[in-house]
Parts: C-alpha cells; structure tokens; sequence
C-alpha cells in the first residue's frame, strides 16, 4: 500500500519535473484562455457593485480563480476550462507577484513569476527583503529581513525604501485593464499593506518585541509604509479598478496576534487613513484578514471595509459573523480551502451550499464566493469541477 501510495504522490507530482519553458507555457495558455473567456462574457461592472453594496441580486457573486501557480501547472487547459464555462464575477489585477516586487525594466536579476514560484529559488526584492521558495513548496517565505537594527531606520527611509510613483509599477495591469476594465469589476491589489510589511522588513520575532520595547521607531516606519500605501493607492485610482485588495494577516488560528487594545491604540488610525483614501478615489475597499479576527471586525466595518476577506473558516464561526456583520459588510471567501483535499466531491457541493445559506441569501447574495486562500495542487480536479458546480448551480 506504501508503494503504490508512494508511486501516486510521483505521479500527481510529476508536473514539477517539466522544463521551465514548459512551465511558463502552460500558465500563458491558462491565462490567455481565461482572459478570452471574460471578454465573451457579459459586462456586469456596476451589477457586482450593486451586489457588494446589498442593494439586491439573484445569485451570490463568484471568485474561483484562486489558484496557487502549482495548480495550475498541475491541471493545465483542465482547469482553464472551467474557468471558461464558469466565469468569474471579478477580475483581480494582479501587475506583479508581492513576494517578487516590482522589478524594473533592465533589471539584471530579473525573475519571471514561475521561475520563481517553481523552483528552488532565493532572491532579493526592490524593499531589500530577501525571500526563498523551495521547489516542493507553494509561494515564498521572506528569510531576510533588511532593518536587523533600528540604528539601520534612517538609511533605510533614505534610501530604500520604494517609490510608489515610479513609472512602470502597474504598467503589467494595463493590458488587462484596457480590456475589461469598463465593462467588469476589476480589483487592484496591495499586498504586504502594513503589518505584513513590517514583519517582512525587520522579522516577525523582532516586531513583537518592538511593539513594546521601540513603539516610536515601529511608528516611524508604519509612518512611512502608509504614506507609500497611499501613494500606490493614488496610482490605482487614476484607474478603471473598482475596488482595492490589501492583505494584512492579523489572525492566528485562536485569536489576534497582539491584543485588540494594542491594535486599536497602535495601528487602527492607520487603516483609517489608507481605506479612506480607497473611497476618495471612488473604489471599495475589500480587507484581507486570515485567522481569527473576530474582536476587530467591527473595527474594519467602522473604518469602511466594503468587503472582508478571507472570512476563514476554522478560525471563525461563519454563522455567528453572519449574525452580527451581516448586512453590515459584503464577505468574500468562506469556502474552507484545507477540505478540498480530503472532502467527497458531493461533500465539497454541500459544503459551498451551507456557505451560500450562511454567508450569502440572508445578506441580499452580498457575497463573492471563493476560498478562504490560495487552492493548491493536491485537491482533486473531481473536487474543483463539484465547486464550480455547485457555485453556479445556486
């Protein structure tokens, strides 16, 4: 049984082995096929504004192409075409991966997404953070961390630290957006907005000890990444986007990783000030949060969160965020990524519909359907074909 459980994991794993000019082809195919398909379907842009406002639809919205890069090599034009017969409701902007950074034009050490996020690579982004992907890994870990010493600040601010401004940052969006940008509900993104980014900068370890022992030099530096948000923010809104991702991962599987006080007292202005300028630029703000983040949902709500994201399953109860935010907020996410892999495929068709009754048909259908995270390679086709199913089946 070993063996041939062991002979299995090599076969579904035998993608990983293709050439890397194999690798790329396989995802342009996926992208252009997917692409094709959102301009054959219907315009739908202010449908799924009215839809995230509340203000009435017959079906939940969907967001399926949640996909890490391993699945999509793994599965190839299988996979495109579900995306064709089932398309989605938005369209992320994504102009480059947050772990590569914006790399100019000419850069020597230029790295494709896929050279990347499929081998066994390590390299160094336009912030100085050092990041390592292993090839029998999904995504990309930050390993080295730029501002060691708070001594090291100054330099950093001077130096360093990108400009939001320059030429060229979302120039990898503009295609996409010439194309479905005044006819569908596209999404520009901002990953790593604060708090990610402060950890990637100076370490995780190092960020918990400030926030006791160098709150003013930690201020500085939020200081600076907000008005670099801001700024990035201001580029996206001179856009067709209708609406602004920004991830911050402020839940651990229990509970917030500091306590609600402390996030209160030390970085709730901060998102005031970026979803605020989100909205002074007509866009919706959808939120990023994994984990429990229960004590500071009504925070987010308060601040203008139009769309929470990833409403992780686990980590929350959905039926009693339901409850008390519903009608509130739109939701995004909810479908528990970590089952895909193991639940029947009829089981993954009940499972989304719960979600729907849960999230979705009290709230007006204010809801994208999606998965709490990035799919990855090791859930069954079977199981991705029940989920699209069941999400258009509604």
């Amino acid at each position: 049984m070993g063996t041939q459980t062991a002979a299995a994991k090599s076969g579904r794993d035998r993608y990983r082995s293709l050439l890397l000019n194999a690798l790329e082809d396989t995802v342009t195919r996926f992208q252009e096929s997917v692409e094709e398909a959102q301009l054959a379907s219907p315009p739908n842009k202010e449908w799924v504004r009215k839809t995230l406002r509340r203000e009435g639809a017959g079906r939940c919205l969907t967001r399926m192409n949640r996909f890490s890069t391993d699945i999509i090599v793994r599965y190839g034009d299988a996979l495109a075409n579900l995306l064709c017969q089932y398309p989605d409701d938005v369209v992320f902007v994504v102009p480059y991966d947050f772990a590569l950074g914006y790399q100019s034009p000419g850069r020597p050490d230029h790295l494709s997404n896929i050279e990347a996020l499929m081998l066994e690579k390590e390299w160094v982004d336009e912030w100085g953070i050092g990041w390592r992907h292993s090839v029998d890994g999904v995504g990309a870990n930050p390993v080295k961390h730029p501002i060691k010493d708070w001594s090291q600040l100054n330099d950093y601010l001077l130096n360093q630290l990108p400009d939001p401004h320059e030429p060229g940052r979302l120039a990898a969006a503009s295609g996409t957006l010439a194309k479905h940008g005044s006819r569908k509900y596209c999404v520009g993104v901002l990953n790593l907005t604060l708090f990610e980014r402060l950890f990637a900068l100076r370490g995780m370890d190092r960020v918990f000890e400030d926030l006791y022992t160098n709150m003013k030099a930690v201020r500085r530096l939020c200081d600076a990444l907000t008005e670099y948000a801001v700024g990035l923010i201001s580029e996206w809104g001179k856009t067709d986007v209708s609406a602004i991702f920004l991830s911050d991962d402020w839940g651990s599987q229990e509970t917030l990783m500091i306590s609600p006080v402390m996030w209160r007292r030390h970085f709730k202005e901060y998102y005031r000030r970026i979803f605020a300028e989100v909205h002074r630029w007509g866009k919706d703000v959808l939120f990023h949060s994994c984990g429990n983040i229960t004590d500071i949902i009504p925070d987010l709500i308060e601040l203008g969160v139009d769309i929470l994201d990833p409403v992780q399953p686990g980590p929350l109860n959905l039926a009693e965020v339901a409850r008390r935010y519903g009608g509130k907020v739109a939701f995004s996410g909810g479908i528990d990524d970590q089952r895909l892999e193991s639940y029947s495929p009829q089981e993954v068709k009940d499972m989304v519909r719960r979600t729907i009754d849960t999230l979705g048909r009290p709230f007006g259908n204010a809801y994208l359907i999606a998965a709490a995270n990035a799919i990855l390679p090791s859930v069954p086709l079977a199981n991705l074909e029940a989920m699209f199913q069941a999400c258009h089946e509604q």
